[in-house]
């Protein structure tokens, strides 16, 4: 379609059930952490499903060889979420500004309004980003 279709007022939404590998005890192993920590929805997974949340309304607008990746989140978490509600992420594309996109993102759980803020995207040509990764040293492969 091309990023000259996309507007201003783009609404997504995407839902996520909330599992035990989605909680902060199940991040402590990356971190080298054995603090006790109650078994809640992680900020740091919210985040990342609102990041996954803007990709999947924009897949439609980009070229073959285009990506977004994140370069700002503002985001609050106020409210837990326990293992087995169910998270609905919602994205709206408030501005765009050359390569840049600026969403207002906010999440809520069964119950409540858990969080939101502004999280924002650049467009990018994938070939030319990952060429500067192998050029900072990077493997392209995990």
């Amino acid at each position: 379609m091309g990023l000259g279709k996309l507007q201003p007022g783009l609404v997504y939404r995407d839902t996520l059930p909330v599992t035990d590998i989605l909680t902060v005890p199940a991040m402590a192993s990356l971190y080298h952490s054995n603090v006790e920590m109650p078994p809640v929805f992680a900020t740091a997974h919210m985040i990342g499903f609102i990041e996954w949340t803007c990709i999947a309304a924009l897949r439609p607008y980009l070229l073959p060889h285009q990506r977004t990746v994140g370069i700002l989140v503002d985001v609050r978490h106020k409210a837990a979420t326990p293992i087995g509600m169910t998270v609905t992420a919602e994205v709206e594309l408030i501005e765009i500004r050359d390569r840049q996109l600026r969403f207002r993102v906010s999440c809520r759980d069964d119950v409540e309004d858990i969080g939101g803020g502004i999280h924002e995207r650049a467009v990018i040509d994938n070939d030319r980003f990952l060429n500067r990764v192998l050029k900072k040293g990077g493997p392209l492969t995990a």
